[in-house]
């Protein structure tokens, strides 16, 4: 038997992409990692695991404080399906730089885990990405946004 409903999962995802939407135009990510619980494990494709939120909130904090990941700045989620039975959410996320001033849309894929915890809160995320085509695509909005092929990302 489920321990939450689809519905509840499903209103508290809804409820992290609009707070995703916000932190992304405010470039602070304090709100959403406070959707994870106190002892909240995250996992990465490139970076080690995080576990508690503070150590959750120092990584992500500071890789979105940093350039160009300062421009990621919106995460379209194009599907999700909710497994019940577990609580858990799978998506795809399109991590989203702004605008360089060419008018095209530099973004790369993201698919994500997360299990719910109950009362809005998330006790894990795993995300699962290919690091070249990231690193790719963030050199190919800085060749744009700088003018410049010799920027480097932490993806590299």
């Amino acid at each position: 038997m489920a321990q939450w409903s689809k519905g509840e999962i499903e209103r508290a995802f809804h409820h992290m992409l609009a707070v995703v939407d916000n932190c992304g135009v405010a470039v602070d990510w304090n709100p959403y990692v406070d959707l994870f619980t106190e002892d909240a494990e995250y996992h990465d494709d490139v970076f080690p695991p995080r576990i508690g939120r503070e150590a959750i909130r120092k990584w992500l904090t500071g890789i979105f404080a940093t350039y160009p990941q300062n421009h990621m700045r919106h995460f379209p989620c194009p599907w999700y399906i909710i497994d019940e039975d577990r609580g858990w959410l799978v998506c795809e996320f399109l991590n989203r730089m702004v605008d360089p001033g060419d008018g095209r849309i530099y973004e790369a894929k993201n698919y994500t885990l997360y299990k719910y915890a109950g009362n809005n809160m998330w006790s894990f995320e795993e995300d699962q990405y290919n690091p070249a085509a990231l690193a790719t695509m963030l050199k190919d909005w800085m060749k744009v946004k700088d003018g410049s092929n010799n920027g480097s990302t932490i993806f590299d």
